[in-house]
Order: structure tokens, then sequence, then C-alpha cells
């Protein structure tokens, strides 16, 4: 007897409870799913593997805690890659619910990588304004931050001594999740002061930014969790993206499987009621 017919009766629950186990089990035991590393990831890696050594990177983290499993992940791999480099970064957020997410990263891999706060990177924290932020620092980075995240002066910290404006930086990095962040910085800044950006963006985002790759406006382009795993394989780490990518394409074979049972389960009971 063919077992297709008594799936019309199966308990929607164990459907629940195999996606839970198949997105479950990857998070405890990665199982190194294979990833091919696209152009726009590469172009991200690349354009910050080519900066000077010991230079000093501005990064706008524009983000909230909704998107830290797609957007940290980023963040992290790619202080990970200019501490490497000894650069000093100097970090903004634009977006108010952002500045604590964001300093916990900073200090995370800042103490993972044995580096010191004020002298190889600083917090400059939350300011309101949106695009007029972003002009204002083309006037000068310490008029617009005039205090970091803790409140001290920033011309007191060291980092902050030969920082002017966006000509004091080789590249920006700007990862966000929607308004304002990428798009608005390749507005108001890059055609303005002319300085390179890569980008890391949301999944859901990602599509209306390759036209900016292509006119060579970003250098790089990172997309969602996958653009983040990727990135991961270039620096050769097994980090939180890589994990929940091997959960998630797990669960999406699992779903894409079910919807083709369902279609065949409905195609065999309509032919046996004809018959």
């Amino acid at each position: 007897m063919s077992p297709l017919p008594s799936l019309e009766k199966l308990d929607r629950r164990w459907i629940f409870l195999g996606v839970g186990l198949l997105v479950l089990i990857p998070l405890l035991w990665p199982l190194g799913l294979p990833l091919y590393v696209s152009p726009p990831v590469r172009g991200y890696h690349d354009a910050i593997a080519q900066l000077p050594d010991g230079c000093t990177v501005l990064m706008s983290c524009d983000y909230d805690p909704a998107s830290r499993p797609e957007l940290v992940p980023m963040t992290e791999t790619t202080l990970r890659q200019l501490f490497d480099k000894r650069c000093k970064v100097v970090a903004t957020v634009l977006w108010n619910g952002g500045a604590g997410l964001v300093e916990q990263v900073l200090r995370g891999v800042g103490q993972e990588k044995h580096r010191v706060y004020g002298v190889d990177y600083i917090n400059l924290g939350y300011k309101a304004g949106n695009e007029a932020v972003m002009v204002l620092m083309g006037q000068g980075i310490a008029n617009a931050f005039p205090r970091d995240n803790g409140g001290l002066p920033t011309r007191s910290f060291p980092i902050m001594r030969e920082v002017r404006d966006y000509s004091s930086f080789p590249l920006l990095i700007s990862i966000s999740a929607g308004y304002p962040g990428t798009k608005e910085y390749v507005q108001q800044v890059q055609g303005r002061f002319h300085i390179p950006i890569v980008a890391g963006v949301t999944a859901v985002s990602a599509p209306e930014f390759y036209p900016y790759l292509q006119s060579g406006q970003l250098r790089g382009l990172l997309g969602g969790m996958a653009g983040a795993a990727e990135y991961e394989k270039l620096r050769h780490e097994q980090g939180t993206a890589t994990h929940g990518m091997d959960a998630q394409s797990m669960a999406h074979v699992f779903i894409a499987l079910c919807i083709v049972l369902g279609n065949v389960v409905q195609w065999t009971r309509r032919r046996r009621d004809a018959a």
C-alpha cells in the first residue's frame, strides 16, 4: 500500500518538529556545506585587504538588534580583518537602537585581538540627524561627534589626533539595515567627498545596491547571512554566519521536500477520486 495517502493525515506538529531539528542540529554541529564566493563578496574582502597596514578606517554600523543575525557576523569578521592588518577603526552609529549592540561587538572583537580602546578603535556612538550628520562629518568628525559613546571628549583619544574629515580615511565601511545607511552614504558622501565605500546590508535590501556596485560607487557588497558566510569562508573562519547558513539550507531543503510531497499527495488523491 502506498504511504502517500497517509501523509494527508499527518499531524503538522511533526513538520514543525522536523524544521526545528534541522535548524538546531547544524547550529550545534556545523555540517560545513559548500559555499561559492561571489564577486561582490570578494570585492569587499579585497578592498580591505588592499588597505595600507596601520591606516585608519571609518566604519558606520547602522542597525539595531532586529538585524543582528545578518549584520553582526559581517561586522565581527570585518573588524578581525582590519585588526589583523593593524588598522585603526573609527565607528559611528546612526540608528538610535544600535549603539549598545555596536559597543558590545567592538569590545568583544577588540579584546579578542588585544586592541586598546581609544588607541586602536573608538566607538563615537549614536548621533541623530541622518543625512545631516553624514554631511557634517565632512566638515569634521569631531565636530559631528564631540563625545564618544561613553560621554568622553572625542579629541582626548589618541586615535582621533590625526582624524579630521572623510579625507583622513582611505575607505568607508557601511554596514546597514536600512535608512539611514548605505544608500544615503553613497548619495550624500561618495559623490561629494570621493571616498571609496564597501557595504554590508540585509538580504532583503541587497538587490537595490547592485546598480551602485556595477557603477563603481561601491567597491564590494555583502548581502545578508549568505554574504557574511562567504566572507567567513574567504577568511577561513567558521563563524555564526557559516553555522546559520547550514541551518538555513537544511530547513529550505526540508520545506521544498514538503511542498513536493504535498503536491504529489494532492495529485494522487485527484486521480483516485476520478477513478
